[in-house]
């Protein structure tokens, strides 16, 4: 008997012109890979076989663009009463572990997802979070990465469900909307509405207090056939001193062959 891996790709692309956050990469193909190379060496690119060599990019972008990890460096300079951590310091052991996918598709766009709904959801796969398990949050808001209105798609994690979470153990929780919180448009609204305690990006401030990291613009969440019972990578691009770092998630799942 052995053993069969299927791995999800839960992660967007980083392309130039994404609706949020988008990079500027410069493509540069074969023959221009000539032309670099013979200029540092001081030859002619003629001398390459068919007058090409390397293909390249340069890539400029926010480290928040694209499916990133975000850093407790990121909600503030302290976390848990002393220096928050960088990308390049968040232990590699919180970013691979025990998956747990929550179905919360029923919160629409601009609403909050709440302890009770984390709670309930967990009720209904019976299952109990355990520590460094990594929780998964689908609202299937990636489905509209390519609509201009796509950062407004999203409902948001609130503060308490956040806190319930970690309270279990739980160091990486991730989202596949553009946002942890709610959309600025409707963080904004309510705060110009009156509002003001505890709505301006009440989660990521989370971070502050409890140390977390959690995953923004994730994808594919719906194409995890189980609940449970699989494991998550979200390795960061290790950046000096940032606040975030762009990671390749993916879900790993393993079944017997015969």
């Amino acid at each position: 008997m052995s053993r069969k891996m299927n791995i999800i790709d839960l992660s967007v692309p980083l392309e130039n012109y994404s609706v949020s956050q988008p990079p500027s990469i410069q493509y540069f193909d074969h023959k221009d890979g000539a032309r670099f190379l013979a200029s540092r060496i001081g030859v002619n690119p003629v001398h390459f076989p068919e007058e090409i060599a390397v293909a390249f990019e340069i890539v400029t972008a926010s480290t928040h663009a694209g499916t990133h990890l975000d850093a407790p460096y990121h909600f503030g300079p302290m976390s848990e009463g002393r220096q928050a951590l960088t990308i390049d310091q968040v232990p590699l052991e919180w970013c691979y572990g025990p998956g747990v996918l929550l179905d919360l598709t029923h919160r629409k766009a601009g609403e909050s997802i709440s302890a009770q709904d984390v709670r309930e959801t967990l009720e209904r796969i019976n299952y109990r979070l355990a520590p460094f398990d990594i929780v998964l949050i689908r609202t299937d808001a990636d489905k509209y990465f390519y609509d201009p209105d796509y950062t407004d798609k999203h409902p948001g994690v609130s503060a308490e469900a956040t806190i319930w979470i970690l309270d279990q153990g739980v160091k990486v929780i991730g989202t596949d909307g553009f946002g942890f919180d709610r959309p600025y448009s409707a963080m904004g609204n309510d705060f110009k509405a009156g509002k003001k305690s505890g709505v301006l990006w009440p989660s990521h401030f989370v971070g502050r207090e409890r140390e977390y990291c959690h995953i923004e613009k994730l994808a594919n969440l719906h194409k995890i056939p189980v609940p449970f019972g699989f494991k998550v990578a979200v390795f960061p691009i290790k950046i000096t001193r940032a606040s975030s770092g762009w990671c390749r998630a993916v879900a790993i799942l393993e079944e017997d062959e015969v």
